[in-house]
C-alpha cells in the first residue's frame, strides 16, 4: 500500500479518497475549507494538512480533484503548492476535468522537478465515485502511469492510458461531446412522446432494448419524464466542460455544431434557475 495525498474533497474527491483509505493506503487530505478535511479524517481515518505542500510531503502519489485550471494551478504551483512538497519520483495524478493545455503545462513543470504527472479526468458522476466504479482516462508517460494504475483501481472499474500528457483531458472532451448530443436527443424524444399522448415509460422500455438504448436512457429517461433533476452532475459543471472543449475545438479546427448548440440550451436552463439541476434538465426548456 502507498502513502498518498488527496487534494480536494468535493462530491467526487471525498468518496474517491475514502476508497483509497478503505484499500489500506495511508491517506493525507487537503481541502480549501479545512472543516471538510477534518470531517473526512473523522469519518475515514488518515490525516489532514493545512496546505497542499504539507499534504504532499513524503507522498508517493498525490491525487487532486478540484474545480478548474486555476484551482489546479493553485494547488500545484507556488511556495505552498504540492509540487514544492513532493519528493523526486513522486507522481501527481490530476482527476480535475480541465484543459489539455494546463495538463501539458503542469506535466512540464513536474518533469523539471523530477516528478511524474498524469492527467486523469473521470466519468461516472457522483454515484460512480461513491460506488468506486469510475471510468478514468489518462495522459502521461507509460512508466509513470504504471506507478499509479493500481492505486486508481481503488475507485475505478476502467482505467486506460490514452497517450501523452493532455490525452486524458482530450478523451474526456470526447466523452462530454457524446453525452451532450445524447441528452438533447433523449429530451426531445421524451418531450415528443408526451405531446403525442404516448405512455412514456412504455416507450422508453421498448426502445431501450433496441438501437436507441443508452446509459442516459436507462438512468435518466424516466426521471426526465417525472421532471426530477436532483442528481449529481450539475448544469454549471457541464457548461464548464463544454466551454473547455469548444475552446479546444477552436484550436484544433474541429467542427462541433451540436455541442455548441447544446451549450446554449444549457445557458437557457441556467437562466431558468437550473444551475444546480442535473444535466438531464435540458428537457425543462422544451416544456416551459
Amino acid at each position: 500500500m502507498a502513502k498518498v495525498a488527496f487534494l480536494g474533497l468535493g462530491v467526487m474527491g471525498s468518496p474517491m479518497a475514502a476508497h483509497l483509505a478503505k484499500k489500506g493506503h495511508d491517506v493525507t487530505v487537503y481541502n480549501r475549507t479545512g472543516a471538510k478535511a477534518e470531517a473526512w479524517v473523522k469519518a475515514n481515518g488518515g490525516a489532514h494538512a493545512g496546505t497542499p505542500r504539507e499534504a504532499a510531503g513524503d507522498a508517493e502519489i498525490v491525487f487532486a480533484c478540484v474545480g478548474n485550471d486555476e484551482d489546479l494551478r493553485s494547488v500545484t504551483l507556488g511556495e505552498d503548492g504540492a509540487f514544492a512538497g513532493m519528493g523526486p519520483g513522486a507522481v501527481f495524478v490530476d482527476h480535475t476535468t480541465a484543459s489539455a493545455e494546463v495538463a501539458r503545462e503542469l506535466a512540464a513543470a513536474a518533469e523539471a522537478r523530477g516528478l511524474g504527472f498524469v492527467d486523469a479526468p473521470v466519468s461516472g458522476g457522483q454515484a460512480g465515485a461513491e460506488n468506486g466504479v469510475l471510468t478514468v482516462m489518462c495522459g502521461g508517460e507509460a512508466a509513470t502511469y504504471a506507478k499509479v494504475e493500481a492505486a486508481i483501481g481503488a475507485y475505478a472499474r476502467a482505467c486506460r492510458l490514452m497517450g501523452p500528457a493532455g490525452s486524458g483531458q482530450l478523451t474526456k472532451m470526447v466523452n462530454q461531446i457524446c453525452i451532450a448530443g445524447l441528452v438533447q436527443g433523449l429530451s426531445e424524444g421524451v418531450h415528443f412522446a408526451k405531446r403525442s399522448g404516448l405512455d412514456v415509460e412504455a416507450v422508453l422500455d421498448v426502445i431501450s432494448k433496441g438501437a436507441a438504448g443508452s446509459w442516459q436512457m436507462e438512468n435518466r429517461g424516466r426521471t426526465m419524464n417525472e421532471g426530477r433533476f436532483d442528481f449529481g452532475f450539475a448544469v454549471d459543471w457541464m457548461r464548464k466542460d463544454l466551454g473547455i472543449l469548444l475552446d479546444e475545438a477552436r484550436r484544433n479546427g474541429a467542427s462541433l455544431p451540436v455541442s455548441a448548440l447544446v451549450d446554449q440550451f444549457y445557458a437557457e436552463v441556467q437562466r431558468m434557475g437550473g444551475n444546480r439541476w442535473d444535466t438531464s434538465s435540458l428537457i425543462a426548456r422544451l416544456e416551459r
